[in-house]
């Protein structure tokens, strides 16, 4: 059976999670932001028909609204330029994150369409002060199950995710070589506006697939 690709991988990990808060007995912990997001997210794919039909607005504005308050986009950016961070000042910086935010939600919006009967299940936490990574393996209709790692950060009474890891790979570190070659060819206001064309680009794509 074909493997998925990375990036399709990534993207059912995003679906299934879901990219949003839960808090269970009132205290939000690393674990059961994922697991009961995903119990949440599930339930809403299975009864939503505007969003299995490929509804892409229907889909954004639950990513927008459930979702962003909940990743910490920026460093998450941060980690993605890497050295190349230090080149852009505080409103590039700025920029840069909600160019790399917008790009990841036109780009994965579209993906909660893709939803078939997948499920994923919690292997269990790592704690290491104020940073955690839930272990979490997605089991697929068919073919092998897939290990997606979830590496969060408290933030004051929340835990948001920084980054997630798909077979080992890192999803900020999987742009890292890209973004560095746009910053050395086109500077940081390069990779600004390549990181506003291809949110363009995608969400023209999820159009184009819609109709």
């Amino acid at each position: 059976m074909k493997r998925m690709t990375l990036g399709k991988r990534i993207q059912l990990g995003l679906v299934l999670t879901g990219w949003s808060l839960a808090v269970w007995a009132g205290v939000a912990t690393p674990e059961s932001v994922i697991s009961t997001t995903a119990d949440e997210v599930v339930h809403t794919l299975k009864t939503d028909k505007d969003i299995k039909n490929g509804d892409s607005a229907k889909a954004y504005a639950l990513i927008r609204d459930k979702v962003l308050p909940h990743f910490d986009f920026m460093r998450m950016t941060r980690l993605a330029m890497g050295k190349y961070w230090r080149d852009a000042n505080a409103d590039q910086q700025q920029k840069l994150a909600d160019g790399f935010r917008d790009l990841l939600v036109r780009t994965y919006s579209s993906s909660l369409s893709q939803y078939k009967d997948q499920q994923l299940k919690v292997k269990g936490e790592d704690l290491d002060g104020q940073e955690a990574t839930v272990h979490t393996v997605i089991i697929p209709s068919g073919g092998p199950s897939i290990p997606i790692d979830y590496r969060m950060e408290q933030m004051g009474d929340d835990w948001k995710v920084f980054d997630i890891q798909v077979d080992g790979v890192s999803l900020v570190t999987n742009y890292r070589s890209e973004f560095g070659e746009i910053v050395r060819s086109r500077g940081v206001d390069g990779l600004i506006q390549a990181l506003a064309d291809k949110a363009r680009q995608a969400e023209k794509k999820s159009r184009t697939n819609k109709s």
